[in-house]
């Protein structure tokens, strides 16, 4: 992992269990299960909900990867470290469960 995955897991950690994960040259970043956001080229971006939609008002909505669905791009917030569990704990109430994954033919 590198120094800005670090840091972002370090900032993120206070709010819940943090996972990330290598995908397709970027990282897929989880809270608690539920994936929140990507990282791509050291540049945080996460899902849009109601919370992160009203928390980060100012951030700029970016394609982190083409073919993908637009981001919130995060640059400056992780100081704030309020703000940072306020934003994951309502963006985790508010983002889906993770579906369960459909058992094959063979495995039934």
């Amino acid at each position: 992992m590198n120094e800005f995955n670090e840091y972002v897991y370090e900032v993120f950690s206070a709010a819940g269990d943090i996972v990330i994960k290598p995908m397709m040259g970027g990282y897929l970043v989880y809270l608690n299960g539920k994936l929140i956001g990507d990282i791509c080229g050291n540049e945080l971006f996460l899902k849009r909900t109601p919370t992160s939609d009203r928390l980060l008002v100012d951030s700029e909505l970016r394609y982190p990867y083409e073919g993908s669905k637009t981001l919130m791009h995060v640059f400056d917030r992780f100081e704030d470290k309020a703000l940072v569990t306020e934003l994951l704990h309502g963006m985790y109430t508010e983002l889906p469960e993770k579906k369960p994954k459909k058992l094959k033919k063979k495995d039934k």
